[in-house]
């Protein structure tokens, strides 16, 4: 069987309780869907973005050199981009490759047709999901895409018993776009939804 490849626009490694427990290493993928105004990796959106085309056995072999790491923290791989979401057949070949012990964090906006995500769900240990703002309005004006995608999904997750215990919901406030007012209005709506992990951050805008 040949192994599947996806373009990535970076790995880093030994990053430590920025983006899931332990250990981890960040692998991030090129592509999304959406198309933020403040986009943190605006080079994910771009073709000449693309640091490497990788299958999903070289990456194994590149990330696997922090095996110990993952085991000593618990800690594992982290996938994020971009929308890695996008990338759930390589995710599954990766993860059935991988060690088990492994842990598996996916930073999603969760904006992807629902197949993608039940492809990988039965290999991932905890979700980060950036909402934006779960105002429709708000949301189509800072991603140019509708939520109810995202919003769907997420109720989708929720469903699964136990599971909000490994969701984090990003809620930024977003110069130019939302207030805390609004924030607070997003956070209400999650909780009523089961979310009871949240990441509430100012976005700093560029120049």
């Amino acid at each position: 069987m040949v192994s599947l490849s996806a373009p990535l626009i970076g790995v880093c490694r030994h990053r430590l309780s920025i983006d899931g427990k332990g250990v981890t290493t960040l692998v991030a993928f090129h592509g999304c869907p959406l198309q933020c105004r403040y986009c943190l990796n605006k080079e994910c959106l771009h073709s000449d973005g693309i640091w490497k085309e990788i299958t999903a056995e070289q990456l194994l072999k590149e990330v696997e050199i922090d095996n110990l790491y993952f085991l000593a923290t618990g800690g594992g791989i982290t996938f994020g981009g971009g929308e890695p979401l996008l990338r759930s057949r390589f995710i599954e070949e990766f993860c059935r490759k991988m060690k088990a012990s492994w842990n598996i964090t996916m930073e999603t906006a969760l904006n992807v047709e629902r197949e993608h995500l039940e492809r990988v769900f039965p290999f991932v240990n905890e979700y980060i999901v950036d909402i934006k703002d779960m105002n429709p309005d708000i949301y189509r004006r800072y991603t140019t895409r509708d939520n109810h995608q995202a919003v769907g999904n997420l109720h989708w997750l929720l469903q699964h018993e136990h599971l909000n215990e490994r969701i984090i919901v990003r809620l930024p406030r977003i110069p130019g776009y939302n207030t805390n007012e609004d924030i607070e209005k997003s956070r209400q709506q999650l909780e009523a939804m089961g979310i009871t992990r949240f990441d509430l951050f100012d976005y700093i805008k560029g120049g």
